[in-house]
């Protein structure tokens, strides 16, 4: 079986190419290496970019992407360790020196309106462009964002600090309209009405056109979980279950078991026991820690778990 979702989906091509998209830009946990950087992931829905985490450089990870880091519109971060966030400020001051004007949203925990407050304060920088803060409630899972293509929900998560994962959900999506059995004559209102599954009628009550004969249905809304660090928490099993794919992070392996609790942190058989206890889809792992060198071991031992398991790589991108 393939080791990532990107061989495993041989139409993933870069996120701009595809309407609800992955791309991991960093699958490293607190100590970067060579071959890791810091958590932060692009998500695509659309034609937005959602930046999930900003770990330090990753406007440079952007970059080699080739990824516009102005097409940005919302950054979710999920807590307060440098990993995780110390990317952020660097981030924003490239968007207004890239002469940014349009608004930009950010969710976070509490306090991460001080610390940018402060960088930007003591260094005398103004933003040209609007920044919305919204701080995110630790303890109850909330609807942070109600999109005309999506809902972002909290997810409550266990960590040495507040941490808050977040389950991204397409809304269900109208028919796709066949233009080609329909007249050239017919009204471009008629159009509408059929694609949002009504009959066109009539004067007399009759059907002239019936939305079942000219549209064929939408593919189902699909739904991506992101869950940053945190320890083993069965009690994320029902706001998880069912969704396509699932991001738990996997710092250590099974021989460390001991060391993932005493530091919050969860091991790759752990993420998979999330994985199948919720049904999910398609499972993803990353955040390893800098102590391991090969990662395949991950994998076998998340697999004797959950088969749907796959590594976090960077700068793949996968169709959810």
């Amino acid at each position: 079986m393939p080791n990532s979702l990107t061989n495993q989906e041989a139409d993933s091509n870069r996120s701009a190419s595809l309407p609800f998209s992955l791309t991991i830009l960093g699958a490293g946990s607190a100590t970067p290496t060579l071959r890791l950087h810091q958590t932060a992931q692009l998500l695509t829905i659309g034609s937005d970019y959602v930046l999930i985490d900003c770990g330090e450089g990753t406007q440079l990870r952007l970059i080699e992407q080739r990824i516009r880091p102005g097409r940005l519109r919302y950054i979710f971060i999920s807590h307060l360790h440098g990993d995780h966030y110390f990317g952020l400020a660097p981030l924003l001051s490239s968007l207004n020196l890239g002469g940014r004007t349009e608004d930009l949203f950010l969710f976070g925990p509490r306090g991460l309106d001080e610390v940018l407050t402060t960088i930007f304060r003591v260094s005398d920088s103004r933003l040209g462009y609007r920044l919305h803060f919204q701080p995110v409630d630790p303890n109850t899972p909330t609807i942070l964002l109600d999109h005309p293509q999506m809902t972002v929900q909290s997810i409550p998560l266990q960590h040495r600090i507040d941490c808050t994962g977040y389950l991204f959900r397409q809304k269900p999506h109208k028919p796709h309209l066949l233009r080609d059995r329909l007249p050239d004559d017919v009204p471009v209102a008629y159009l509408k009405q059929l694609k949002d599954g009504q009959d066109i009628l009539g004067g007399d009550g009759e059907i002239l056109y019936a939305s079942t004969d000219y549209t064929v249905p939408a593919s189902d809304p699909r739904s991506y979980a992101y869950c940053s660090d945190t320890r083993y928490v069965e009690e994320l099993v029902p706001q998880l279950h069912g969704v396509n794919l699932l991001y738990h992070e996997a710092t250590f392996m099974d021989d460390n078991a001991q060391r993932a609790a005493e530091v919050y942190h969860s091991t790759a058989k752990q993420a998979a026991a999330i994985a199948a206890k919720a049904e999910v889809g398609r499972l993803l792992i990353g955040h390893f820690s800098s102590r391991y060198k090969q990662f395949d071991l991950f994998l076998e031992e998340a697999r004797t778990i959950f088969p749907e398991t796959y590594l976090a790589i960077e700068g793949e991108t996968t169709a959810i």
